[in-house]
């Protein structure tokens, strides 16, 4: 993912690139926890406090249009719940093939 900044005038002539690796979240955003027979992929407290804080954020935003998140702001909710939404698929269907077995 790429974020865009701008420098304090806002000129995209001034733009540079950083990349946010979803991978760089791994070690210390995620743990594997045993449930009943299942080994389910999960967020850690922190990861999951920080996307709580930048879900009230965005919300907060779209209230008061004078604030704006930070584009990494932004990019940083999007890698987290696209990371959310990889993990929630794959416990699925191991839950599902857990069951086809059982």
């Amino acid at each position: 993912m790429l974020v865009w900044s701008h420098d304090a005038s806002g000129m995209t002539d001034a733009m540079t690139a950083t990349l946010i690796r979803r991978s760089a979240i791994l070690p210390d955003g995620i743990c594997i926890q045993k449930v009943n027979d299942l080994t389910l992929f999960k967020f850690t407290e922190q990861l999951g406090n920080r996307m709580q804080v930048l879900l009230d954020k965005k919300k907060s935003d779209a209230l008061t249009p004078d604030e704006v998140m930070e584009p990494d702001e932004v990019m940083e909710l999007e890698t987290i719940g696209e990371l959310d939404n990889i993990f929630s698929y794959i416990n699925a269907a191991m839950a599902a093939q857990a069951n086809a077995t059982a």
